[in-house]
């Protein structure tokens, strides 16, 4: 899932997954870095920007992310969105960072559980990113 061509100048490209508690795979999107070791703030930030540019590129009028934009109507894997709108990155970025400290989202690499937004985490030719979005339960 992740090639390095660091000694060419390429880069590294790493495939990360939206994942269920359950294991289902439900997007995959590949993302390129410079380095073979990023922070998970890195991470996130890499993730929420390529797909936001993504969906304003394409305008879909339905967003498969990791954050639910303002003003979107939930779908099963995506939200929905009015035609038009386009998506703030940095606004989602920002939502993303507290979701993930408030535990509302959960990266695993390599089936590790990573915690920190500071942690680094080195790529490898068979890293293995996972995101999974936690619901909170009704009645808490």
């Amino acid at each position: 899932m992740v090639r390095s061509d660091t000694e060419a100048g390429v880069g590294v490209a790493v495939a990360v997954f939206d994942e269920t508690p359950t294991g289902e795979t439900t997007s995959e999107l590949t993302l390129e870095f410079l380095t073979e070791r990023v922070t998970v703030r890195e991470l996130i930030r890499s993730r929420v920007y390529q797909e936001v540019q993504d969906y304003n590129v394409a305008c879909a009028g339905v967003f498969h992310g990791l954050i639910q934009p303002s003003e979107a109507q939930p779908l099963r894997h995506g939200y929905r969105l009015r035609p038009g709108h386009s998506i703030d990155w940095e606004r989602q970025f920002e939502q993303a960072l507290k979701a993930f400290r408030g535990n509302g989202v959960i990266i695993l690499v390599d089936d590790q559980e990573v915690e920190e937004l500071d942690e680094e985490i080195e790529l490898r030719t068979d890293t293995r990113v996972a995101f999974l979005r936690l619901v909170p339960l009704a009645g808490g």
